[in-house]
């Protein structure tokens, strides 16, 4: 059994895969259920899956799947004046449906160094990537070669998804531009006066450098492995 607001959501979105392949978004599913903030659609989406009515996909656009959806005997319509969320339950048939998948692509900037710096290189490729992956700014991508960044889970072959900044913190797994001419993925960390690039693997050690010889191009927001 589901409250009017939950049944009004679950139409929507289903209506949404249906025409698009993708679930509206959040602001989306606020304005057309003319909530005051998008925390009562997370409380509504909750609901619904809690109840087994819908679920969230890993490594998926917006990440929504219909399992449930209620009988329509009539055509719904939108509601003339608003009811409490915890009024007028509807009841509800099984109807699978197919989950969305949205892909972006993103620009691929050749091969980076998890080991010693190579030169950084430009590319024009693109790769596509689950939009999941991604959150918000400009991303691009870059082919991991070596082996310095093994025990943080980054192997030689993986595509690093790259958030574009040009500031990090202490600990942040970053992209180094070192010397204006060569580009390595490593821990960022300051160490006095000095920046210093930690590989994740004990056979490497660590790299020093002025603050002048390194600008910050960008930090890891993902990883895209392929088998």
């Amino acid at each position: 059994m589901l409250t009017r607001k939950q049944h009004e959501l679950i139409c929507f979105i289903n209506d949404r895969l249906n025409d698009t392949g993708v679930s509206p978004s959040f602001e989306e599913m606020k304005e057309a259920l003319d909530l005051k903030s998008k925390s009562g659609v997370h409380r509504l989406i909750s609901a619904l899956e809690e109840r087994g009515f819908i679920r969230r996909l890993a490594n998926r656009a917006r990440a929504l799947e219909v399992i449930k959806m209620p009988e329509r005997g009539e055509t719904r319509s939108a509601p003339a004046a608003k009811a409490p969320v915890e009024d007028n339950v509807v009841a509800l048939a099984p109807r699978v449906r197919e989950p969305a998948n949205d892909v972006l692509e993103i620009p691929l900037h050749g091969r980076i160094a998890a080991g010693t710096p190579i030169e950084a290189l430009e590319g024009s490729s693109m790769l596509p990537v689950p939009a999941a992956l991604l959150g918000a700014g400009e991303h691009y991508a870059l082919e991991v070669a070596g082996d310095s960044m093994v025990e943080a889970g980054i192997l030689d072959g993986d595509y690093a998804l790259i958030r574009k900044t040009e500031s990090a913190r202490d600990g942040e797994i970053v992209v180094a531009l070192i010397d204006e001419a060569e580009a390595t993925l490593k821990f960022f960390r300051k160490e006095g006066s000095m920046v210093r690039l930690d590989p994740a693997n004990r056979d490497y050690s660590p790299q020093r450098y002025a603050p002048g010889q390194v600008r910050i191009q960008g930090k890891l927001a993902g990883l895209l492995r392929r088998y």
